[in-house]
């Protein structure tokens, strides 16, 4: 017989709702887009018909309603692949634990999870205020070595051919790579960018931005843009993507990441008005989540 998850492990508050989401699996729509900014959570839910339930709980928001006959959820992450590990694994015990009994449920559900956040371009031909669909999420953070996971044959070959070409420092992380859901990005092809996001554990060194403090890599720009396998190209970087894929592949969920870009670091331009790049992403995307 299955053990039920101890309390310590799943961790329920006075309501049943798990811990830090502050949510209960009634509250959890299939469909998920996770946004980084708590305040980014109003500017998707604004778009629903119908909005059912409002949730907060440190730096986690969600809203939970309708767009017609859908059912979404929007849930605000923070910043990083530490809060990915709490989001991801909370909406995974929403969906396929049983929390009465604490057991994992027989039948797994895949929720569909879409990230829209920002990232800036490793591309001088992408440019400011355009969107990019992340084929791959190549981590540079330490989450997903702490997991069990597979890797693809292609990614295998991919992540051979970056760790021939990129030149870590031995400090660094080891890196991971996991491709996105083809389902889903098959979805999001006219207007988009596609190419290899890379996801860091920092905003300043780890992206290759000193201010006071130097850089133990200082040629790390150049050498993530000059990246090529096979046709295929790292077109920016952020702080999530890679932890998502990653624990995507872990629990079994459909997982898609999608930037808006604020910063060409290659031009060294910044988005005149980042604010409404992210509206437009909001709006294009959610037009097509919808349909």
């Amino acid at each position: 017989m299955t053990t039920p998850i101890a309390e310590s492990e799943l961790i329920l508050n006075a309501r049943g709702a798990i811990y830090h989401l502050d949510l209960r699996p009634e509250d959890l729509a299939p469909t998920i887009i996770t946004v980084g900014d708590p305040d980014r959570v109003k500017a998707v839910s604004k778009h629903f018909d119908e909005i059912e339930g409002r949730f907060q709980h440190r730096e986690f928001v969600t809203h939970t309603g309708r767009i017609g006959q859908k059912r979404l959820s929007v849930v605000s992450t923070g910043i990083g692949t530490d809060n990915i590990d709490i989001v991801l694994n909370e909406l995974d015990a929403l969906a396929n634990i049983d929390f009465e009994t604490r057991l994992a449920k027989e039948e797994p559900v895949s929720l569909r999870i879409i990230r829209l956040g920002t990232a800036g371009s490793l591309q001088e031909n992408i440019p400011v205020d355009s969107f990019v669909v992340s084929s791959h999420g190549l981590g540079l953070d330490n989450l997903l070595p702490f997991y069990t996971y597979h890797n693809t044959p292609e990614e295998l070959l991919l992540l051979e051919a970056f760790r021939g070409q990129i030149r870590m420092q031995p400090s660094a992380a080891r890196p991971y790579l996991i491709e996105a859901s083809a389902e889903l990005a098959g979805m999001f092809t006219d207007g988009f960018h596609t190419g290899i996001t890379v996801t860091c554990p920092g905003f300043y060194a780890p992206q290759g931005r000193h201010l006071r403090g130097h850089l133990s890599h200082p040629e790390l720009i150049d050498q993530l843009t000059g990246f090529s396998y096979e046709n295929r190209h790292i077109t920016n970087f952020e702080m999530e993507t890679a932890g998502i894929y990653g624990l995507g592949r872990v629990l079994g969920h459909e997982c898609l990441s999608i930037s808006a870009i604020v910063a060409n670091r290659i031009r060294k331009e910044f988005s005149k008005d980042g604010n409404a790049a992210v509206e437009s992403l909001i709006s294009k995307a959610l037009g097509i989540i919808a349909a």
